[in-house]
């Protein structure tokens, strides 16, 4: 597991209140049990622990350029970011 994948886990599991073990990429964030509330705090978190800024609009979360739709697909979108970031 790569240490993005890994922390994105962890992050999206403390949200959740369970195991980052059981978390997995096929998931979706309602799977996880994650409300909208949720959602936010976990993009404040993922802000936070990889510094990085997520374009993302808890207003309107359907266009955002940030794709949650799976946690497979916020792992990819993380890794975009920290490659701009990096650039």
């Amino acid at each position: 597991m790569s240490d993005i994948r890994q922390k994105v886990h962890e992050i999206l599991a403390a949200q959740a209140l369970i195991e980052p073990q059981d978390v997995r990429d096929d998931m979706t964030l309602a799977d996880l049990g994650i409300d909208s509330m949720g959602v936010v705090e976990a993009i404040f978190a993922i802000e936070e622990g990889f510094d990085i800024q997520v374009p993302f609009n808890a207003n309107e979360p359907e266009k955002s350029d940030f794709d949650i739709s799976s946690v497979a697909a916020i792992t990819r979108a993380v890794e975009g970011l920290v490659l701009q970031q990096a650039a």
